[in-house]
């Protein structure tokens, strides 16, 4: 079978089926460990990782912006925007005008493992967010990027740029990025398998049986 894409992946994957395909690889740390919400659209998110490390200040930032700003810039078609801010609660470090940027530039959608604000907005736009929380204040002065496209971790996880990211109302997934055909195509098949054994359970075959006769559960 060719590769993978994303589109198929969006339409096809769901967390939960790539989630077990890495375990049968030996993966089993991928999923990020903390609630991580969408707080915009029930949309799976799809994409390759764009990182950025974020942090606590409480000083004035001469370019508070700077950063983030060229991050968005640089984003192309297919990237997630991840930020990795510790889970802090300090501000809200997304918001309308990023996504609006990002967005333009073929931007997925971003996770946030801190706040983010401009929620009813960002609902109106459809722009898929994940987030630990939210707050209403700024991030000026409170918080800010210290580097782009590194190597970050998120509840758990390593993220590097490039990786592959599926999301959903289950959870975050993250598939290192010279696993991903593999295991994309281990997720393919199983969504496959498991289509075949809910039809012999719908058709009233029991449960036992579908499992000793697909092996998918």
């Amino acid at each position: 079978m060719p590769p993978i894409n994303l589109k198929q992946a969006r339409e096809k994957l769901y967390s939960a089926v790539v989630a077990d395909a890495c375990d049968q690889f030996g993966l089993n740390h991928q999923s990020i460990a903390q609630s991580l919400l969408p707080l915009t659209t029930d949309d799976v998110l799809v994409g390759h990782c764009r990182t950025s490390l974020w942090e606590d200040i409480d000083f004035e930032d001469p370019a508070p912006y700077e950063l983030e700003l060229k991050l968005v810039d640089s984003c192309t078609d297919g990237d997630v925007v991840v930020c990795a801010a510790g889970g802090s609660m300090r501000s809200g470090i997304w918001g309308e005008l990023l996504s609006t940027a990002a967005g333009n530039r073929g931007c997925m959608g971003v996770v946030v493992d801190g706040a983010v604000r401009d929620i009813t907005k960002m609902q109106a736009m459809q722009f898929p967010v994940f987030a630990a929380g939210r707050s209403v204040y700024d991030s000026c002065n409170r918080q800010r990027i210290v580097e782009i496209d590194g190597t970050v971790m998120v509840g758990g996880v390593t993220i590097r740029g490039g990786d592959f990211m599926i999301a959903d109302a289950d959870g975050v997934v993250i598939v290192p990025r010279e696993r991903e055909q593999e295991i994309l195509q281990a997720a393919w098949d199983k969504v496959h398998a498991e289509n075949v054994t809910r039809d012999a359970i719908k058709n009233g075959m029991g449960a036992v049986e579908a499992y000793e006769k697909y092996g998918v559960l």
